[in-house]
């Protein structure tokens, strides 16, 4: 149970006190009447005593009664009805309520923290009034009146005979039998007269003569002169006086004020005292008239209908007129005539009314009982010296209650000795005396038990318990199973609810005194029953606390318990406490995944919220069903939705004009919140294709977000003179969580934000929203600095929302979407826009909507889903409400220093909170003739059409890639070459010029520099300028350029990013640029491979030529498998492109023009290559570059312009810078050494490109045409074989890790053998067969000439042996039997690219063939002592015919 204000002791004393009765004159009830009360309202706040009493028990010792306390009630002659009980018992729990402010207790039980209140201050009114309103009844006497007052007033005419009459009266009551109520004590009723005095307006000596008349009369004992009323009502009090009765006054007067009102009880005058005479302030023709009209339940809940929708205010009006009641209660002063002094008196009249009139006759009365009883028993002693002897043996074995009969009926006469017995003992009882009062209890007991008067025995077994327990000094345990078998017989034998219930409430506070709430309680539960809802409520609430008050607090029993509490007290019709119970038990249940539980509560929280007009908290719990997952079906979650709506509809009708509130559906994925700045992408026309650009319907790819930011900073960058700016800020047209939201983002006036927002539905029900629109709050700032200061007053669409209305001003347009469903557990995104008119800072706070259920009109093909319905066939069928749900999106958390890392915080998120920049202009491209399939190197030629759609002209137009070499908008400086009529024909890409037969397989040279095709230092990737009129584009202008393509050389499919940047004429501080984006998809389908290889030339050049020859072997496979319709490919030019080399003509032994290959043929051709002469400029030579074409078919493409060298140079080029840095850098600080290895190492490098030019004949719809491309070839090195395509590497095996430990010492480069020995090249020329007549001469001599040839630019030392090495049988058959005559070793030097000739005898013995390649020749740098001399390659064998002439 729950803390009392009161004791154990002081509650059981205060539940029995001595009754004493009041009869009042009429002119006696005037004078208390001014002071708004009743005689005995006006004495009941001094009806406890200041200090003890004393008095002697039968055995003549002294007595102490502490805090004795009487009740003075006026004389009511019927019995109480049950149904007027009920109406003030209810009334006073409903007046009950915890005070406002109260600090709740809180307990820790386990995982629980529960706040709950420590007293029950319903509960103990419940209680006293429970108490106070007991009817007498015949098997006890504690509620039997033991004196009469007799009041009447000095102003009367004859004083004395009104007392006369009075004192007739109450006789009258007593012993007549017209009268059965109520019950007197004792025959002899005292008698007490009081003689009421005013003293503002009677005379004081009349009242005083009176007095004395009356002691004379009655004796100074029996009578009182009490003077009240000291002032007049209407003077203005001095001070402020205490008003004591508002606590007594307001329990009881409840239920007259509400009767008063409804005119159904008449306000009954003292005038006929003979029918009407009221006790504690409820009068006898009210409650007989209130008990015909409960006939059933008097506060039977309403019953609440299933529909969608709450019934409104309950009918019965005494819940809701409680405050009411307590406001006029406190509002009606009291005691307005008296003065503290007055209150003195009354208080010393009731000390001497008890002390001198009371007590007296109970201390008689108790002797005459005493001695009444042990005459008839027969006993020679006292019943108190008696007690041990009754105790001590000769006990009779009780008889349980089931083998008893039913003798509940049964009645004694006034004089039995049990009554008297049972008289004694509650004398006893109401005088403190709880030793004696036990013994005679024990004794009665007996008596009723042995005569089967079940009613008397429970009553005295029940006020035996209680003496046993009061007993000072604890001599004897509480007997609960005293109270155990009174409550059993209560109820089961005598059907007496009434009398159980107080069994109940003595025994449950003496077990809480205990600590012993396990019995308490599951006594308190088994009191629970169907009669009376409201005490049920108040045993289940206090069972509950008894469970959470264990020294193991059973926390779920609690909640459990205060649930059936809530119950009972909503059928009761105390709906504030049924809401207080059930807030409670919430506690236990929330969040511990009892969601059915959960549901259950909040549901009923919300209706008894609404029904008390508490509309926050009713929309709050009913709130919660909804945002929970609920397991419920789909029917009940749409009642909750439909019930949450209703009182939702109620709050928003009450407060129109107030902010919009807070929905709890559908739930928003704040974190998926997506912004996106711009236009819609534009669908292609026909040919017409417009950029990709950025779009909300594309999936975000962090690796493509880094390469578009890669480009972005490079291009800017570019523009930047090659630093980027401070304030330079990515653009971002799509924010999301993978976005960088750090930096507020910029927005252009006149250009639409899209915001995107996930909603989710969790319920089985659809909904339906509409009107759906952005909330916003706009500051508007122009940005260019010239506000002098002036704040402007930030703008918001909220009020404009409220209505449904559309923005009032024209500063940012809102788009709403007018119905917007979601079915059942769906996921669905809604785009919602803001066309912003006014430059500034625009922070989008949430979204507005309608929320409602819907209901499906359209005929459907069978039956439809519960949980989805059909698009555009749906309308609202219920309440819908107006509200908002606020974007609030958390930012990353802060990982990035040490206080950041040990705690929890989170940057900003500002993907929201857009800057609108002034107007810019804005680019629309649009790709014509865009091929989406191309083949390995083919080439292909589009349009690209550029439209400024802005109002503002656009210049400084680039484009940016990382993939250069698949496109070019052409050089600035291309040759003008008029095209030929074949390629006219065919659509040509290339330019053309018809060839001469004579030129067919000779070279055709041009010459062009890098830096005219935007080619040059080191800039990957490439910008490109787009040329324009004016280098502007007008608002509203278009230009359309050629763009050339060539397909990328791996097969596949590829993507390929532009990035095209424009900016304004006008400077804007907050956004200096814009960005358009376009990824171009290609896929690419195998052609050519080409492999080819480059060797020196044995052929001797001419003198003087410092040049070299080389022959290059170009490869060619068809790697088309007839994929993309492919029909056979054919070489139709092969063209070189170096500094220092060009092709100089075919050495094809074929005589066929043209080279066709068809699928997986392949074909091998063999060029010259010559080097370029050099030119007397330098620098000329330096930066352009030498093409050479060999034209295999018709027509010449001219290798040097758009789109070949464009290409050429892209692909070939774009990794030249990169090994050119590398070779700077690990040649700084060079040595002379090695600069000489430089030059050796140059020797074998060649850097000639090689451009094999091809058409294809593809049959596509029965139609036949013809691509072209080109292939790329850079041999760098002699020797080394070179692939147009890159090789796939494989994957190489796993293999062990080795460590090892890197050595510190510098390694001196030193160039290769095989570097060393192609420093000369060595020829011989002789005549390739000689005669001579070796029988006229043995000897024959032939002149040889050995030519050796310098390859390097540095000079370098020879030494020529003619010496045969060491003769072995392999040597002799080799080089036969000749010699070499004269000098046998030379020592030259030659000079960079020198050609010497060394002329040479060689003398033969006899005919025959022989090999004269035998000189060797050694070659090292000059003036370089650490080199060794090199044995330099010789050439191929030379083979000799000597014959015999």
């Amino acid at each position: 149970m729950a803390q009392c204000l009161l004791s154990v002791s002081e509650f059981l004393q205060g539940a029995f006190i001595p009754q004493v009765a009041a009869l009042c004159s009429e002119e006696a009830d005037k004078l208390s009447r001014k002071n708004q009360l009743t005689f005995c309202e006006l004495v009941r706040p001094f009806c406890r005593l200041s200090t003890e009493v004393h008095m002697r028990d039968p055995n003549n010792q002294p007595h102490v009664i502490k805090n004795l306390k009487i009740a003075v009630n006026n004389i009511v002659t019927q019995v109480p009805q049950q149904g007027a009980i009920r109406k003030i018992l209810n009334d006073v729990v409903s007046a009950s309520q915890p005070a406002e402010g109260l600090v709740p207790n809180v307990i820790t039980a386990g995982d629980y923290d529960l706040n709950i209140s420590a007293t029950t201050a319903w509960f103990e009114s419940y209680r006293e009034s429970f108490f106070q309103c007991m009817p007498a009844s015949d098997h006890e006497f504690l509620n039997h009146y033991l004196a009469c007052m007799l009041v009447v007033s000095s102003h009367e005419p004859e004083p004395v005979e009104e007392f006369l009459k009075l004192s007739q009266e109450q006789h009258r009551i007593q012993h007549s039998n017209d009268y059965s109520y109520p019950k007197w004590f004792t025959p002899n009723t005292l008698k007490y007269y009081v003689l009421l005095h005013d003293v503002s307006v009677g005379d004081e000596q009349r009242a005083d003569s009176i007095y004395e008349e009356m002691k004379q009369r009655y004796g100074s004992q029996g009578c009182y002169l009490l003077k009240i009323n000291s002032r007049t009502s209407n003077k203005i009090p001095e001070e402020q006086i205490p008003d004591p009765w508002s606590q007594y006054i307001q329990k009881t007067s409840i239920q007259n004020q509400e009767s008063y009102e409804d005119g159904s009880y008449p306000i009954v005058s003292n005038q006929n005292l003979e029918h009407v005479i009221s006790v504690d302030g409820l009068e006898h023709s009210m409650k007989e008239s209130l008990s015909n009209n409960f006939k059933t339940h008097p506060l039977q809940l309403d019953q609440l209908s299933d529909s969608s929708c709450i019934d409104g205010i309950d009918n019965n009006k005494s819940t809701g007129l409680v405050n009411e009641t307590k406001k006029s209660g406190a509002g009606t002063p009291h005691g307005t005539c008296l003065t503290l002094t007055d209150h003195d008196r009354i208080r010393q009249f009731i000390q001497e009314f008890t002390i001198r009139g009371l007590l007296p006759h109970i201390e008689k009365t108790i002797r005459q009982l005493n001695d009444q009883v042990i005459s008839r028993k027969g006993l020679s002693r006292s019943l108190f010296s008696a007690t041990r002897k009754w105790f001590g043996g000769n006990k009779v074995p009780e008889k349980s209650i089931n083998e008893l009969k039913n003798t509940s009926g049964l009645l004694y006469p006034a004089e039995a000795p049990e009554l008297q017995i049972r008289k004694l003992a509650d004398l006893c009882f109401l005088v403190q005396h709880y030793d004696l009062a036990y013994s005679c209890y024990h004794t009665a007991k007996k008596d009723f038990l042995g005569d089967q008067a079940m009613l008397y025995a429970a009553g005295a077994l029940e006020m035996a318990a209680v003496s046993a327990f009061l007993q000072s000094g604890a001599t004897r345990p509480y007997p609960s199973h005293y109270m155990d078998t009174a409550i059993q017989t209560y109820r089961d034998i005598c059907k007496n609810m009434i009398l159980a219930e107080r069994c109940v409430l003595l025994s449950a506070e003496i077990l809480k005194s205990q600590s012993k709430y396990s019995d308490a309680a599951a006594l308190l539960i088994r009191q629970t029953n169907e009669d009376s809802d409201l005490r049920s409520a108040l045993l289940l609430e206090q069972a509950a606390h008894c469970f959470i008050n264990m020294k193991n607090p059973m926390v779920r029993k609690f909640a459990f318990h205060m649930i059936l509490a809530g119950h009972r007290f909503s059928k009761a019709g105390q709906k504030k406490h049924a809401l207080r119970c059930y807030c409670q038990a919430m506690q236990v249940y929330k969040g511990k995944g009892w969601s059915l539980a959960e549901d259950h509560i909040n549901f009923t929280i919300g209706r008894q919220s609404y029904t008390l007009r508490q509309l926050e908290n009713a929309v709050s719990a009913l709130r919660h069903i909804l945002i929970n997952d609920s397991k419920q079906p789909a029917s009940q979650q749409g009642a909750f939705l439909r019930e949450y709506l209703y009182v939702y509809k109620n709050v928003c009708q009450q407060s129109p004009e107030s902010p919009l509130p807070q929905l709890p559906l559908p739930y928003i994925n704040s974190r998926a919140t997506r912004v996106f700045f711009g236009h819609d992408r534009r669908p292609a026309e026909g040919e017409k294709q417009a950029a990709t650009h950025v779009s909300l319907d594309q999936e975000y790819d962090g690796e493509s977000s880094q390469q578009w930011k890669e480009l972005e900073e490079h291009v800017v960058a570019v523009v930047n003179k090659g630093v980027l700016p401070q304030n330079f800020q990515t653009t971002q047209y799509c924010l999301s969580s993978n976005s960088d939201n750090s930096k507020f983002p910029l927005a252009v006036v006149q250009e639409p934000i899209t915001v995107e927002v996930s909603f989710k539905n969790p319920l089985k029900v659809p909904i339906l929203l509409t009107d759906l629109s952005l909330l916003w709050k706009f500051h508007p700032n122009d940005f260019s600095g010239k506000s002098n200061g002036e704040v402007k007053e930030p703008i918001s669409n909220e009020k404009d929302l409220i209505q449904k209305g559309k923005c009032s001003n024209d500063v940012i347009g809102t788009e709403d979407i007018s119905e917007f469903l979601i079915n059942s557990e769906e996921t669905k995104i809604a785009r919602l826009k803001l066309f912003p008119f006014q430059s500034g800072e625009l922070h989008i706070l949430g979204i507005v909507y309608n929320l409602s259920t819907t209901q499906f009109t359209g005929a459907m093909d069978g039956v439809a889903g519960v949980g989805s319905v059909p698009s555009g066939k749906f309308i609202s069928n219920g309440v819908s409400v107006r509200g908002r749900q606020d974007l609030e999106i958390q930012g990353p958390r802060l990982n990035g220093t040490k206080e950041e890392k040990t705690s929890i915080k989170y940057g900003p998120d500002r993907r929201l909170d857009p800057i609108i920049a002034p107007q810019m202009p804005l680019l629309e491209v649009y790709f014509i003739n865009f091929p989406t399939g191309l083949l390995c190197g083919e080439i292909r030629k589009a349009h690209v059409e550029f439209v400024n759609v802005s109002k503002c002209p656009l210049t400084g137009l680039r484009v940016v890639s990382k993939r250069p070499e698949f496109f070019t908008f052409g050089s600035s400086t291309a040759v003008l070459t008029p095209l030929s009529p074949a390629a006219s024909m065919n659509c040509s890409a290339y330019k053309t010029v018809i060839t001469d037969s004579t030129s067919v397989r000779s070279v055709l040279t041009s010459s062009a520099a890098p830096m005219a095709f935007g080619i040059g230092g080191g800039n990957q990737p490439v910008v490109v300028d787009i040329p324009l009129v004016d280098s502007v584009l007008a608002p509203g202008a278009s230009i359309q350029l050629p763009l050339w393509l060539r397909g990328p050389d791996e097969e596949g499919v590829h993507e390929i990013n532009f990035l095209f940047y424009y900016e304004s004429t006008e400077k804007q501080s907050r956004m200096r640029h814009r960005v358009l984006r376009h990824t171009a998809v290609i896929c690419t389908s195998k052609s050519l491979n080409v492999r080819a290889s480059v060797s020196r030339s044995n052929a001797l050049e001419e003198e003087g030529s410092k040049g070299g020859n080389m022959l290059v072997f170009v490869d060619v496979e068809n790697m088309n498998t007839s994929e993309a319709g492919v029909k056979e490919f054919h070489i139709v030019q092969v063209s070189s492109s170096s500094q220092n080399w060009k092709l100089q003509k075919s050495v094809n032994p074929t005589e066929n023009k043209d080279t066709k290959l068809t699928s997986r043929e392949r074909v091998k051709m063999c060029f010259k290559a010559v080097r370029c002469k050099s030119s007397a400029d330098a620098v000329l030579s330096s930066e352009k570059y030498i093409f050479g074409d060999i034209v295999l078919g018709d027509d010449q493409i001219i290798s040097s312009t758009t789109p070949c060298a464009d290409f050429f140079f892209r692909s070939s080029l774009s990794s030249q810078p990169k090994r050119g840095l590398s070779s700077n850098t690990a040649g700084a600080g060079k040595t002379m050494l090695d600069e000489a290895v430089r030059l050796i190492q140059k020797c074998n490098e060649v850097n000639l490109n090689i451009i094999v030019l091809w058409k294809a004949y593809v049959v596509e719809d029965n139609k036949q045409l013809i691509l072209e491309g080109q292939h790329h070839v850079t041999l760098n090195i002699v020797g080394a074989e070179t692939l147009s395509s890159p090789h796939k590497q494989e994957q190489p095996e796993m293999v062990l890790l080795k460590f090892s430990k890197p050595e510190n010492a510098t390694v001196t480069t030193k160039p290769s053998a095989e570097q060393l020995s192609n420093l000369i090249k060595t020829s011989l020329q002789y005549p390739e067969s000689f005669n001579h007549p070796f029988h006229q001469k043995s000897l024959c001599l032939v002149p040889v000439t050995l030519v050796l040839s310098n390859s390097s630019q540095a000079e370098v030392d020879v030494i020529v042996d003619l010496r045969h090495k060491t003769t072995s049988p392999e040597a002799l058959e080799v080089h036969g039997s000749f010699t070499w005559l004269g000098q046998t070793q030379y020592k030259l030097q030659l000079k960079s690219h020198e050609v010497f000739s060394l002329k040479l005898n060689a003398c033969f013995v006899h005919t025959g063939i022989y090999n004269l390649g035998t000189p060797r020749v050694f070659a090292k740098l000059a003036n370089q002592v650490t080199l060794f001399e090199t044995n330099q390659q010789s050439s191929m064998p030379a083979l000799i015919v000597i014959n015999n002439a």
